[in-house]
């Protein structure tokens, strides 16, 4: 993402660009929303209202000790430093979240986005951020929704387990035991812990990119999408809440209409999107910064050790060192599945490899 002028010289645009960038996560962490809402006026009704909006899941609970073991954090000379000038240092360990972006029909405003007469919810994307001990460099892998996978038996809310089911696709799990299967399932085929769990549901995306004023990308073929409603010339675009998230969508329009096509998609707004954040100065416009993180909280479901405010902050804040530069973006590798031409399977020694790496 980093731009380069061949002649050796940056000029001072590319200067303010970079500044930007490398502010990215940091921009991206709720710390600054929360930092300020709770110092207005009206702090204790919006520090209320922002943190009641979020939903928790206790996953932990759920799954009991039959996971994969914890990263062990061996304390850095920083990190001692740290804690004898701070009564609350905050953490540097490695870290691995489950992001979900859930295809949810419930709700009005998710109806209305659906583009179907779906019923239930599923995980049409789904991403591994691996934050390294440090915490100034990571890694996000994209899982093909279409991997076909041996599901795990997982526990139902309502008591009672599913059934393991072979030869499923990955996407399932959400749908037949929600933010628990989905996260026991990932577990099962990566063999790596999720310290976290993080979903948002299409309104919000869709209300978090307005909030911003839109964002820009820039697509480099034509994109002729009937079942996501988007129609899109290559170049780039200025797009709304709902354009975005029909890119987000988007897969019958580029390349094979697979959803490969739809992960490079889905990366590519994730960049543009944190450049947006980065590039909107928040702290100027309470308004516009009680609005974004609005848009967030009220369309955040998380695990248990996620759900508050204060929780989410603590995230932010021990992420302040990591840049977009030191932020590389993967997918699993696959391969076409035997058994179906329009499915994949984890392609081996890559995938384990890969998987390897981040434990």
């Amino acid at each position: 993402m980093t731009g380069h002028d061949e002649s050796g010289d940056e000029s001072g645009d590319e200067i303010r660009r970079r500044g930007r960038r490398s502010r990215v996560l940091k921009a991206v962490g709720l710390t600054l929303a929360g930092l300020l809402v709770v110092g207005a006026g009206t702090a204790g009704w919006a520090y209320w209202h922002l943190n009641r909006n979020i939903a928790g899941v206790d996953i932990n609970s759920a799954l009991g000790d039959d996971r994969p073991a914890r990263a062990v954090v061996t304390p850095s000379a920083t990190a001692s430093a740290s804690a004898s000038a701070s009564p609350t240092p905050l953490p540097t360990g490695a870290l691995n979240i489950l992001v979900l972006g859930s295809d949810s029909r419930s709700g009005k405003a998710n109806a209305k986005l659906g583009g179907g007469n779906s019923s239930g919810a599923r995980s049409d994307t789904a991403m591994v951020l691996h934050i390294d001990a440090g915490r100034t460099t990571a890694t996000v892998v994209s899982i093909p929704r279409d991997t076909l996978v041996t599901r795990p038996s997982c526990p139902l809310p309502s008591g009672g387990s599913t059934a393991v089911a072979y030869d499923a696709m990955f996407n399932s799990a959400y749908s037949v035991g929600g933010p628990v299967c989905a996260v026991k399932t990932v577990e099962s085929i990566t063999n790596v812990r999720m310290d976290h769990y993080i979903e948002i549901d299409f309104a919000g995306f869709a209300k978090l990119v307005n909030a911003l004023g839109g964002v820009t990308v820039t697509t480099e073929q034509d994109i002729d999408d009937d079942k996501s409603h988007l129609h899109l010339d290559a170049g780039t675009h200025h797009l709304s809440g709902e354009q975005a998230l029909a890119l987000a969508r988007t897969r019958h329009g580029i390349g094979d209409g697979s959803d490969l096509g739809r992960i490079g998609l889905q990366q590519k707004l994730v960049k543009a999107l944190l450049e947006q954040m980065a590039g909107t100065d928040l702290l100027t416009d309470p308004a516009k910064l009680y609005q974004v993180a609005d848009a967030v909280t009220s369309s955040l479901t998380t695990d248990t050790g996620l759900d508050s405010l204060k929780e989410l902050m603590n995230l932010g804040r021990s992420l302040k060192g990591l840049s977009s530069d030191d932020v590389r973006t993967v997918m699993m590798p696959v391969a076409t599945a035997p058994s179906d031409p329009n499915r994949v399977v984890a392609r081996e020694p890559a995938a384990e490899e890969l998987w390897t790496s981040l434990r």
